[in-house]
């Protein structure tokens, strides 16, 4: 072990006294940290930068007509990319841009056509055809630049056919939306010809009978009218006693006007007999309450004679006098005179409960005081009803009644003389009639053999009318006329919203990077502490040149662990320097900052024992071997491209490779740690540790002691030091 520290020791004294060693070991240890920051920065928002990438735009659309409508969809496409800043747009011509496009100027060319509007305008014709946008690009600027110029031109057919999508749903639904309106609105009618429909089906027996009826009845009027051809004289002869009848009859009414005037008085003063009866009978009912107080058993308790008599003949009197309001009313219709009818329904009906009643008294003597009285309570309030009633009628009978009863009459007298005329003008037309039933027979004919045609028809239409009430019902099954018209009835502004954009992608970021740089670091930190071992090697021997310590010669060992401790400590400062500097000096993201100091020194430690064994071991082949390695390891880690694009050579390999570890290990600082898989890279990492300890403690001695002669006769061409 002293031998070891010796020659370590030894390498840090010569680097500390030697200026020029220093400078040199001081730019070996600053170099990968450049090459770390310039990739990074390099690579830190590309995609945030393609404004600068020049595509020429040239719109050659004539624009077109629909149902009446000018559009012009090819300047609206050019409205729209001008206030799209995520690409450097240039609006020219044809020939311009295509002559930019070939010098380099641009890197991508969408020509609009001129039929470009017109073509998406077919789309309400019965041959509708695809517009088409023309696309140009020049693949050989750039190799990358062609993937984002064809983004930009995905995007414009993306955001036309998301437009065309949505203006087009949007005419749709709002057809469909006043179809709902209309079907809504004649949703009873539809419902009730959906019911009429079914109804019928279930009345065609029915029908069927009526129609063989209908037929014999036709076959019955045919007789009817022989018949009444034959009659008719007799009916001219009957309209002239008619006639005379009508005369006698308008004479009679007019005289019994005189007699209702007449009658006038003696109906109002029943009335008055009866409110006197109401009157009397309500004094006889306070009486008896009276009395009914002061006594102490049921005897003194005595009845009018002749009262149930007397109401029971007011009741009827006031049952007359309502019928014959009545028969006048039939004449002519009054509604104050059907109210007075009313008022006398009820009065007669007060009196007959006020008969009953008094009935209920006689026979209920022995029911108690509180039964009696609840009945004597009930009696005086139907005759004050009944008094109140009477008393009402009797003020309004001059102003209401009686002129009610004259009127009817006059309507009566009217109705008579036009009964009358009408028989006189119905003689008159005798003649005429006599044609029209010559003429009705020969229609009877004609409808008979139609109502036949039409009966051995019905057959057929009974089985249609099934057929569709049959669909409906299969129809129904699936779903309601009310469901359809609630869909059609839907918004039609959200429902082209809708279909214009169906799905939105709802990101969720697992280990989110907010920038391209940051997400890179892992990869180019990597590679970086791989190519300072490289420069470590390349410029640093790894040899002891003095085999002897003190006279003492050194074995194989301790030359190999005395030189790496050496390159060992230069390689982690080469990782010090890298990693602090993407944090503090680029800004670049880690989610764990010293994770991704530590992380990074383990992976320079394993890094330089690889490539120091290598060089240790083989010498220069070593060093070929590492820069080998590397080249591998650029394509065949996964740190740019996912490895699942890569050729099947380089997703073979990849699980073998160091650089997958190590950059999966700085991701986990970077984006987010997960325990199982920093796990996993480091034990992988410390396996790569053993395997450089085996064969560089196991094969140095032997290798370096074959191939002495080997390398003495290389050098000897001066090529090869």
């Amino acid at each position: 072990m002293k031998k070891i520290l010796f020659i370590y020791g030894s390498d840090l004294r010569g680097i500390i006294t030697n200026w020029a060693a220093a400078i040199i070991i001081s730019g070996l240890i600053f170099l990968p940290s450049l090459y770390a920051w310039f990739n990074i920065g390099a690579s830190w928002d590309p995609y945030g930068q393609t404004s600068g990438i020049k595509i020429a735009v040239a719109n050659e659309d004539t624009g077109t007509s629909m149902r009446g409508q000018s559009i012009a969809l090819g300047k609206e496409i050019v409205n729209s990319l001008h206030e799209n800043h995520n690409i450097g747009w240039v609006f020219t011509d044809r020939d311009k841009a295509i002559r930019g496009l070939k010098y380099g100027k641009y890197y991508a060319v969408i020509i609009i056509p001129a039929n470009f509007s017109a073509r998406i305008a077919t789309v309400l014709t019965p041959n509708p055809e695809k517009a088409e946008i023309q696309y140009y690009v020049n693949e050989k600027i750039n190799a990358v630049a062609p993937k984002i110029t064809a983004k930009g031109a995905s995007s414009i057919v993306s955001e036309v056919s998301q437009n065309f999508v949505k203006t087009a749903n949007g005419t749709i639904f709002r057809i469909f939306n006043e179809i709902g309106v209309e079907l809504r609105e004649e949703l009873p009618l539809i419902n009730n010809a959906r019911h009429l429909a079914f109804q019928m089906v279930q009345l065609f027996p029915e029908i069927n009978e009526a129609a063989n009826i209908a037929v014999s009845d036709l076959q019955k009027g045919q007789t009817i009218v022989t018949k009444v051809q034959k009659e008719l004289p007799f009916v001219a002869e009957l309209a002239q006693k008619g006639e005379g009848l009508a005369s006698q009859t308008s004479d009679f009414l007019a005289r019994s006007k005189d007699a209702v005037q007449a009658a006038g008085p003696v109906a109002k003063e029943t009335l008055e007999q009866l409110k006197q009866l109401a009157d009397l009978a309500g004094q006889t009912s306070n009486n008896l309450l009276s009395g009914l107080d002061v006594a102490e058993d049921l005897g003194p308790l005595q009845l009018p004679e002749h009262l149930e008599t007397g109401l029971s003949t007011a009741a009827k009197g006031a049952d007359s006098l309502g019928k014959l309001l009545s028969r006048l009313q039939s004449i002519a219709p009054s509604p104050r005179l059907s109210a007075k009818i009313a008022e006398l329904d009820r009065i007669a009906a007060d009196f007959r409960q006020m008969a009953q009643i008094v009935r209920d008294i006689s026979a209920s003597a022995d029911q108690g005081k509180d039964f009696i009285r609840s009945l004597l309570e009930k009696f005086n309030a139907l005759a004050k009803d009944a008094s109140g009633r009477l008393d009402g009628l009797i003020g309004s009978f001059d102003s209401t009644i009686l002129p009610a009863m004259a009127a009817a009459l006059d309507q009566a007298q009217k109705d008579a003389n036009h009964t009358k005329n009408i028989l006189s003008e119905a003689l008159s037309d005798l003649p005429t009639v006599s044609d029209i039933i010559k003429d009705a027979k020969k229609g009877l004919v004609i409808a008979t053999t139609e109502a036949k045609t039409l009966r051995g028809r019905l057959p057929e239409a009974e089985r249609k009318l099934k057929e569709v009430t049959d669909r409906i019902t299969a129809l129904e099954e699936k779903g309601s006329l009310e469901d359809l018209i609630n869909l059609l009835s839907l918004n039609y502004a959200k429902e082209s919203n809708f279909f214009a954009e169906p799905v939105i992608l709802k990101e969720t970021r697992m280990f989110p990077i907010p920038n391209y740089g940051s997400a890179m670091s892992p990869f180019f930190t990597t590679l970086s502490l791989w190519v300072g071992g490289l420069l470590l090697v390349s410029m640093l021997t790894v040899e002891v040149h003095d085999k002897t310590i003190h006279g003492v010669p050194i074995r194989s060992y301790h030359e190999y662990f005395g030189r790496f401790f050496t390159f060992l400590t230069l390689a982690l400062l080469q990782s010090l320097f890298v990693t602090t500097g993407d944090l503090w000096i680029l800004g670049t993201y880690a989610a764990e900052p010293l994770r991704f100091i530590l992380f990074g020194l383990l992976i320079s430690a394993v890094f330089m024992l690889m490539i120091y064994t290598l060089v240790s071991v083989f010498g220069n082949v070593g060093k070929a071997m590492a820069i080998v390695l590397l080249v591998l390891q650029l394509a065949g880690s996964g740190g740019t491209f996912p490895i699942q694009v890569t050729p099947p050579f380089f997703q073979a390999i990849y699980p073998y490779l160091p650089f997958t570890y190590g950059i999966g290990l700085m991701r986990e600082a970077v984006g987010g740690s997960v325990a199982g898989l920093i796990t996993r890279d480091i034990s992988i990492l410390l396996i790569y540790v053993g395997l450089s300890l085996i064969l560089g403690l196991g094969l140095k001695r032997f290798v370096n002691r074959i191939s002495a002669k080997w390398v003495k006769k290389a050098k000897s061409g001066h090529l090869i030091h």
